[in-house]
């Protein structure tokens, strides 16, 4: 009787949580089996997909951050040290306007730099990061989870991580302004497939 409680018992289980999972594996499956005819993505689609890693990074001033603490939002990340070259600033430029170009779906998205060395912000960039979360992590962990294409180095893509912490989008090298749009689509896509299960806020 006791036996037979038990299985009773992890079948309900089983069962609550296939309800709870099930609009994730919904949004998934629409977005990466369920495609219109004809229809591209602009970015690469990562697989198998990379989970944030378990480091602690720090802010501009200082403080300990542990990577996974970013879970719960897509993010679209950038990579570059701190003292920016021009590709950076370009990127980190792309980075806003993308987010802003997403209308009332832009909370569900945070743009994250994250600076691979010890140089130090030039402070007139400060005022322009108010809204992105900066944070700085030793390019050996960043090697350790993004990945370029051949050919490239870890700075000249964006990447876009789900709300789960998966990496599981790179866009081309040398994004600009005329490719942005083709960027912002997939974004939009992306927004519309985890209508089910995201909502703004961690």
């Amino acid at each position: 009787m006791a036996v037979a409680q038990t299985r009773v018992g992890r079948w309900k289980m089983l069962l609550v949580l296939l309800v709870c999972a099930a609009p994730v594996i919904a949004s998934y499956v629409t977005y990466y089996l369920v495609r219109p005819e004809g229809r591209r993505n602009f970015g690469e689609l990562i697989t198998p997909q990379r989970n944030l890693p378990d480091v602690q990074a720090k802010a501009l001033d200082g403080a300990p951050i542990n990577l996974q603490t970013l879970k719960g939002q897509w993010l679209l990340v950038s990579v570059a040290g701190g003292a920016c070259d021009a590709t950076c600033t370009r990127y980190l430029y792309l980075q806003r306007q993308l987010r802003e170009g997403l209308g009332k779906e832009k909370d569900r998205l945070d743009w994250v730099w994250l600076i691979d060395d010890d140089a130090a912000v030039a402070p007139e960039l400060l005022p322009a990061l108010k809204t992105a979360t900066v944070l700085r992590l030793p390019v050996k962990e960043l090697q350790r989870w993004l990945e370029p294409a051949s050919g490239a180095q870890l700075r000249d893509h964006l990447y876009v991580v789900d709300p789960m912490g998966n990496w599981m989008m790179r866009f081309p090298t040398q994004l600009d302004t005329q490719q942005a749009p083709k960027a912002k689509r997939d974004l939009e896509r992306l927004l519309r497939a985890s209508a089910f299960w995201h909502k703004p806020g961690r």
